[in-house]
């Protein structure tokens, strides 16, 4: 086993997987669990769906995609507003984890700070030594 820590290999091996590692934790998703309506709101629903629908796309970034896209806001709202109530329901369903699913970038941080630990202890278990002049 000795051998194999005095190669130089094995160090780059384990900062390659200690990256690896850190780039896949710090990428994870959100899962979320719910339970499904098994009838469709009545009409106080799609009020409330629509409210839904719209503060959402009344949000800043939205509404830039939405121009980015080439639709008008105004086009969108009025798409929205002759929608079905199954389909309304699904959008403000979508919207409402989308809003939930939005990240200030800590889970990143996180990530970064952790590979730097493990690539610290990595060195300090190889009895190597960074020295930053």
């Amino acid at each position: 086993m000795r051998s194999l820590r005095k190669a130089g290999w094995f160090v780059v091996l384990a900062l390659a997987m200690a990256g690896w590692m850190g780039l896949l934790g710090s990428l994870r998703g959100v899962a979320e669990a719910g339970v499904i309506a098994s009838s469709l709101p009545g009409t106080d629903g799609r009020s409330e769906d629509l409210a839904t629908v719209q503060s959402f796309l009344e949000n800043k970034i939205v509404v830039q995609q939405l121009v980015d896209y080439g639709v008008s806001p105004e086009e969108a709202k009025a798409k929205v507003q002759a929608m079905n109530p199954q389909d309304l329901h699904r959008l403000a369903s979508v919207t409402n984890r989308a809003a939930v699913g939005t990240d200030s970038g800590i889970g990143l941080l996180i990530g970064l700070a952790i590979l730097v630990i493990l690539i610290i202890v990595i060195l300090k278990l190889s009895h190597k030594e960074v020295i930053i002049r």
